[in-house]
């Protein structure tokens, strides 16, 4: 993914991890809270087999719409 692309998709990232805040349920492995941030990025990598900056820019939208699921669907 270029640098542009990567920039906007990282704070999207921020975003989404903002919005989660307190929404992820709990989970034994994680007695203090869980970091929505974390969980953001890692869900994408997980999906999509890589960094979120080593997407390709072709799928810059595909990755926006799954954040999007990801905030509707806290889990």
């Amino acid at each position: 993914m270029n640098k542009e692309n990567a920039s906007k998709l990282w704070k999207i990232i921020q975003e989404a991890g903002d919005y989660l805040k307190g929404q992820l349920p709990d989970h034994p492995n994680h007695p203090k809270g869980r970091n929505p941030y974390a969980h953001v990025a890692i869900c994408v990598k997980s999906k999509f087999q890589k960094s979120y900056k080593d997407i390709e820019d072709e799928k810059f939208q595909e990755v926006i719409d799954y954040i999007e699921v990801l905030k509707k669907n806290p889990s």
